[in-house]
């Protein structure tokens, strides 16, 4: 459908023309406000939800893998040779072995539970970011025979250790002495402090040596498994399951193997963040259509307060094509007009909300996301701008019906019946 210059003139000067009846001006700018927040409170929210997402696998492989690689009873006896055979596979690029196990620690009177993971500092800083978190020390002051440890920060300060501090650390498998089962202990030197920013591993997580972890643990040669890092993480599963037909081809005399990725270890998180998106994307958008149908009670009045100026151009020629086009530029012009001012604002808060949530939280001495409570203590954001075109897009369609059902009622409107008490 063509719109001629005559159409546009006569549906923009509707829209900027002084009423008599305020009230359509009064809907008109409600409409307008209504489209503009709705459009800017979408573009905050999926912002925020895709920088909860973002930050959430960011800090996860901070600590965790692309892959791990573990076998029966989460133990693997060949690991070098899996490590090996791994790293001449393709997009892989680099390898680390380790021991998992459940400990309780112990510092003057404090006592915690935490997951206890032997690493090789050199091959651990290859696969994971976790020496960049590092607060205090480092990886590689790890050393074989020394019985140092590494803690999460959290944890440090809720057993009120300190760098230098000796921490004893009870291994779940007891020892038989003549005296009957006791714990099998040791102490370890803190010499080091890591915060990651997800309080699951800053409370809960300690770093001892590879080798130290195999004494404490009696694992021998063995390890629980081998962790792997990917040239792209969203390859992950593709390539886990590559790997475990691979590895699981007869013969195979250890048993068999199991390759986990990142998005199978952590599965909840990551898809009640993305369920979350989507139902809040659902949720904002009903505001937006209320909004923008208010649209069809505005040109329900334009219509009855326009009908003499209708007839008056039917009679001059105007086609029933033309007066609806008219009075849906009208109504698009609000849509357009809220959804451009949405769009601007939303994106001004979306790419400042890290200065603007602190000064908030300042200002009336609040926290909005307790580090104890949530998985992430700060609100993130990350723009995506397929997600603001896919809002503008939708805002616009919306306001664009909203016009069609009185438009196409002024389009019908009979010039004589429309002039008859005129």
């Amino acid at each position: 459908m063509k719109i001629s210059p005559y159409e546009l003139f006569v549906g923009m000067r509707y829209t900027r023309a002084k009423r008599k009846n305020h009230f359509i001006s009064f809907i008109s700018l409600t409409s307008m406000i209504g489209i503009a927040l709705g459009v800017a409170a979408l573009i905050v929210v999926l912002s925020v939800m895709n920088g909860f997402q973002k930050e959430l696998r960011t800090r996860i492989l901070g600590v965790a893998s692309h892959l791990e690689i573990t076998g029966s009873n989460n133990t693997l006896s060949d690991w070098s040779n899996i490590a090996e055979s791994s790293l001449k596979r393709e997009h892989v690029l680099a390898s680390a072995p380790y021991i998992t196990a459940q400990a309780m620690l112990s510092y003057d009177q404090g006592v915690q539970g935490a997951i206890v993971r032997g690493v090789l500092p050199v091959a651990e800083d290859k696969v994971a970011d976790l020496g960049s978190h590092m607060k205090a020390g480092s990886l590689t002051d790890l050393r074989a025979g020394e019985f140092g440890i590494i803690l999460g920060a959290d944890l440090a300060f809720a057993l009120g250790a300190k760098m230098g501090d000796k921490v004893v650390v009870m291994a779940p498998q007891g020892q038989f002495t003549p005296t009957g089962v006791v714990p099998r202990l040791k102490q370890f030197t803190v010499v080091g402090l890591f915060q990651i920013g997800m309080y699951e591993y800053d409370a809960g997580l300690a770093l001892i040596h590879l080798d130290d972890a195999a004494k404490l643990y009696r694992m021998g040669d063995k390890v629980s498994g081998v962790r792997l890092k990917l040239d792209d993480l969203f390859n992950a599963p593709a390539i886990a399951a590559k790997i475990a037909d691979h590895l699981n081809q007869p013969p195979n005399q250890y048993g068999n193997y199991y390759v986990t990725d990142w998005t199978q270890q952590h599965a909840n998180f990551f898809k009640a963040v993305q369920m979350e998106k989507r139902v809040m994307f659902i949720i904002l958008t009903l505001i937006v259509a209320v909004a923008a149908f208010n649209i069809v009670s505005t040109l329900v009045m334009a219509v009855t307060d326009k009908r003499a100026d209708i007839a008056i151009m039917r009679t001059l020629g105007a086609s029933p094509s033309s007066i609806m086009l008219i009075f849906i530029i009208q109504g698009a012009l609000i849509g357009v007009i809220g959804t451009v001012l949405g769009a601007l604002f939303g994106i001004i808060i979306a790419l400042n909300i890290a200065t603007i949530i602190p000064f908030i939280e300042g200002l009336f001495h609040v926290q909005f996301l307790a580090k104890d409570v949530y998985y992430i203590s700060d609100l993130p954001s990350d723009l995506v701008w397929s997600d603001v075109s896919t809002i503008v897009i939708t805002s616009f369609i919306l306001s664009l019906i909203a016009t069609l059902y009185p438009s196409w009622k002024a389009s019908k409107i009979n010039p004589a019946e429309a002039l008859r008490y005129e």
